[in-house]
């Protein structure tokens, strides 16, 4: 019966990759990404790196397969880009959903414990550090290549997003200078243990399994 498990597997992996792509679309405002990236990219990127990381880093482990990590992040781009269809279908532009770049970085996880011949600590150390540094470079590129999402946010505003959550022009440089390197240093910081929690949950899954 090992193929019914390895099935179970990735199937888990499909669900909760799906789970967290839609944290990241119901974030407080249902396109957290288009109308407050601009606004507070540094939050977004924290919050990005860790949720990434914790999710792949537990299931690369779990089946032991380097790839896994890129897999879980395609399925998290997937889903925001059929979210992003459906809103486009509804008669809202192209750009008005942009999708997060976690590809990138989930395959340096990737490389990282393929490269350390499967050392779970490299991984969580050095694999969780290039998660959070790179996620915000990948996406602020991202952001550059399309056109301003706070246009779209204030000409198509949501009819079920309260007053107090309405997007705000941002103060770029009043708080921080480089919001980039700001969201890479704090995630490098914080992906690290958030790593090894998916690590550990791992470690108790099996036991819950044994």
């Amino acid at each position: 019966m090992v193929w019914l498990r390895r099935t179970t597997h990735y199937l888990f992996i499909v669900v909760v990759a799906v789970n967290s792509t839609l944290l990241t679309i119901n974030a407080g405002d249902y396109i957290f990404y288009t109308d407050w990236a601009w606004t507070s990219f540094v939050v977004f990127s924290i919050s990005q790196s860790t949720m990434l990381v914790v999710g792949a880093i537990y299931y690369m482990l779990f089946t032991g397969v380097p790839g896994t990590a890129t897999y879980y992040a395609t399925i998290m781009t997937i889903y925001t880009w059929v979210a992003k269809g459906a809103w486009f279908a509804l008669g809202y532009p192209y750009d008005f959903v942009a999708v997060p770049v976690w590809i990138p970085s989930a395959m340096l996880l990737d490389l990282t414990y393929w490269a350390t011949r499967r050392n779970k600590h490299t991984a969580i150390i050095i694999g969780g550090t290039l998660v959070g540094l790179s996620l915000p470079l990948f996406n602020m590129i991202n952001l550059l290549l399309i056109r301003d999402p706070l246009e779209m946010a204030f000409k198509y505003p949501r009819p079920t997003l309260p007053p107090y959550m309405t997007p705000i022009e941002p103060q770029v440089g009043k708080f921080y200078n480089s919001p980039v390197a700001l969201g890479s240093g704090a995630g490098a910081v914080l992906s690290v243990p958030i790593a090894a929690l998916g690590a550990k949950l791992n470690t108790w899954t099996y036991r819950w399994m044994a």
